[in-house]
């Protein structure tokens, strides 16, 4: 049997994967975690992205995206408590691309720093739900 981690990944609606995993690979502010058993604890902020997680027997990835949250690693358990958090299979990339532009189209005619740092915000959401699209097709 595979040395493994439990690994719970919720939002606000559901939660959305409840397994073991290998190792888990998310976004941290400060640059990609890699998370494996019988990891040192840690709590830290996350940013939009994907949490990619290498389930025991199974070849390919499992993929869901972040829109940002926390994360919480314990030796034998990885929680992350995010804001949204779609599966990979869900993600829409034509919503995605609609997201992404109306995001640049508010970001050019904004004036206020308040309404430039909202599209700032959205636009890196919709850039981040695009990347974990182009993982998934890479990875099919």
């Amino acid at each position: 049997m595979a040395n493994t981690i439990h690994v719970d990944v919720v939002s606000a609606e559901e939660q959305i994967f409840s397994g073991e995993a290998e190792f888990v690979v998310l976004p941290g502010i400060s640059g990609e975690l890699g998370i494996y058993p019988r990891h040192t604890p840690l709590l830290t902020e996350i940013k939009p992205g994907a949490v990619r997680m290498k389930l025991p027997n199974i070849d390919r990835e499992e993929l869901v995206f972040v829109q940002g949250g926390f994360l919480e690693v314990q030796p034998n358990l990885v929680t992350v408590l995010a804001d949204t958090a779609i599966r990979g299979k869900d993600l829409d990339e034509a919503k995605a691309m609609e997201a992404k532009r109306e995001a640049e189209q508010a970001m050019a005619n904004k004036t206020s720093k308040e309404e430039i740092a909202t599209a700032e915000a959205e636009l890196a959401v919709a850039m981040a739900q695009l990347d974990a699209i182009r993982r998934m097709r890479n990875r099919a």
